[in-house]
């Protein structure tokens, strides 16, 4: 069954109408099996729910993975997969990472004894030199938030020992263009707030695990902590995913548009979007990914000119999210990366003048016409 075909009909629930669409199943409390040595079945939602099973289930497929879990936030999943490591644990993690997860990194799960390291997983030498013995993951973003850097999964798998955890962030390529767990990664989170939810009216996250071990370790964390999604939120998820096919190829064919478009203005300085032949990514992206996505960032000549766009566009609208129906900006350097220290944000990139574009479906001419007359206001 080709990925398209799957969204629609990858995981289907039994239900027992015969409705298309799956039930939002309500119910936190199951009635136990007749037999009390039999407590097979639906116990607890926190356990499980139909809705949210369903959606599980649907993401898996997409993935290609054994089991997926599903969690309110993408952060949720992020944090509950990282307690899969024990104190004294090192991760290596992509040097450009969203801003979210450097903070969760930071702040909490050092003090919980984990350490890390943020290398540029692009460069593989730099990747082999991070690794200590006590190494047990490598989380990375590809491409990368907000820099769009790109890692070759495939490589890492094989500089990596094989106890090495490898967890992808697949948020910005979704499985339609992307396959983490095809190209030896273990386990692969989404914020499905994002393009799995696609239309800004849910908040949710995914991990989908490739090996049978991990899986029971990820489903008794799962339960454990309880940050589980909501039996309405996955629904909404699982209407999202029936049209993600159409959403990520009409917003990439936007995006190389709006790509070209702005590498030829004048106040523009920089554009950054793996399609582009001049990303230094974009033949590993040709190599191991089905498309592109829908994320640029681009840099202005002034900063004046960023918070132009950023007031003065009509259709484009300024916010901190992505991978909607409709076209987002933001500034990393003062929103989803405002917790870094200003020289490390340099470091890496994240200027005052970065803005990171999240092309919706809009019609790229008219997205084009927003972009100039902001600029030119």
């Amino acid at each position: 069954m080709k990925i398209d075909t799957a969204c629609i009909h990858g995981y289907k629930f039994k239900e027992p109408t015969g409705g298309l669409a799956v039930p939002i199943y309500a119910a936190s409390t199951y009635k136990h099996a007749t037999d009390p040595n039999d407590p097979h079945g639906y116990v607890y939602s926190r356990i499980q729910n139909p809705t949210r099973e369903t959606a599980e289930k649907a993401v898996a497929v997409l993935e290609g993975g054994i089991e997926g879990y599903g969690f309110a936030t993408g952060m949720a999943a992020i944090a509950t997969v990282m307690e899969l490591f024990e104190p004294g644990d090192h991760i290596i993690a992509t040097l450009d990472l969203y801003g979210g997860a450097i903070r969760l990194f930071r702040t909490i799960l050092e003090k919980r004894g984990l350490y890390f390291d943020f290398v540029d997983t692009g460069n593989i030498a730099a990747v082999r030199a991070a690794i200590r013995p006590n190494t047990k993951g490598i989380y990375l973003e590809t491409p990368t938030n907000p820099m769009m850097d790109i890692t070759d999964i495939k490589a890492i798998r094989a500089a990596a020992y094989p106890d090495i955890l490898i967890i992808v962030d697949n948020t910005f390529l979704t499985p339609y263009f992307l396959n983490p767990l095809e190209l030896g990664a273990d386990i692969v989170i989404h914020s499905g707030t994002k393009y799995l939810g696609g239309h800004s009216d849910t908040t949710s996250g995914f991990a989908v695990v490739a090996d049978i071990g991990i899986n029971e370790k990820l489903r008794k964390l799962h339960v454990s902590i309880g940050a589980c999604l909501s039996p309405f939120d996955s629904f909404l998820v699982l209407r999202g995913i029936k049209t993600l096919a159409l959403r990520m190829d009409k917003a990439q064919e936007n995006a190389m548009t709006l790509a070209r478009w702005l590498q030829n203005h004048p106040q523009i300085t920089r554009v950054l979007y793996p399609g582009l032949p001049n990303h230094k990514g974009h033949d590993i992206m040709k190599k191991q990914a089905y498309g592109f996505g829908a994320m640029i960032s681009f840099e202005t000549d002034t900063v004046a000119t960023a918070h132009k766009i950023l007031r003065n566009t009509k259709l484009i609208t300024y916010a901190e999210s992505l991978g909607c129906v409709n076209s987002l900006i933001t500034i990393p350097a003062l929103c989803t990366h405002e917790d870094l220290p200003e020289e490390e944000r340099l470091a890496r990139g994240i200027t005052n003048r970065l803005l990171r574009f999240s092309v919706g479906i809009e019609n790229a001419k008219d997205l084009i016409e927003d972009l100039r007359q902001a600029i030119e206001y």
